[in-house]
């Protein structure tokens, strides 16, 4: 009787050596932006991340827990009150995105 580890259906590795996930992180293009909102208040907006394979709710509540602020996420972007765009970069350089695919504007 032998005992088979189970296959990732995408890249034919065992699931614990699995690396779509990280071939996935590398392939998006990220654009971190400042937009001036109502009443002039600034608003870093984060799109590019792809919500199909990662949790866009996730990211963005580690995100505002990060940065100390409030914001929200709709439509495959991050919205974060006021301008984080070093500290944003700064985070999804540490959770494992490569710096040359992160854009700020």
């Amino acid at each position: 009787m032998s005992i088979m580890a189970e296959v990732c259906s995408t890249c034919g590795l065992p699931k614990d050596l699995c690396v779509c996930g990280e071939i996935e992180k590398e392939q998006q293009r990220i654009r971190i932006r400042l937009e001036t909102r109502k009443f002039g208040r600034p608003t870093t907006i984060i799109d590019g991340i792809d919500d199909k394979n990662s949790n866009l709710q996730n990211i963005a509540q580690k995100l505002k827990g990060y940065c100390a602020c409030g914001g929200t996420h709709k439509n495959g972007q991050i919205m974060l009150q006021g301008d984080h765009r070093d500290r944003v970069r700064e985070f999804l350089i540490k959770a494992g995105y490569p710096q040359e695919n992160i854009e700020l504007q």
